[in-house]
């Protein structure tokens, strides 16, 4: 079953984020107000997914954002932006 939550994470970080928002608490607990999770919906949806993941284990409190955390912290940025150069490099491809 993790398995397969990671996957939709990865297929879908937006569907999943609404599903988030409109089904738990998970979003409230970790971001206190409607501003930071609205940008990460919009610029960086796992790396958001990740930390509310974070706050909500814990993470934060043993010790703050370092170690696995911030190496998974890490990985989600670079995720996000990865997908920003993605759509260029197929649209100069292809032209």
């Amino acid at each position: 079953m993790p398995c397969l939550l990671v996957l939709a994470i990865l297929a879908a970080p937006r569907v999943v984020l609404v599903l988030m928002f409109l089904f738990s608490h998970y979003l409230e607990r970790a971001y206190h107000g409607l501003l930071v999770p609205v940008l990460g919906f919009i610029f960086l949806p796992i790396t958001t997914i990740i930390y509310a993941w974070i706050v909500n284990t814990g993470g934060l409190s043993n010790g703050g954002l370092s170690g696995i955390n911030l190496i998974l912290i890490i990985i989600a940025v670079v995720v996000d932006v990865g997908g920003w150069s993605g759509g260029e490099y197929h649209r100069r491809r292809w032209n």
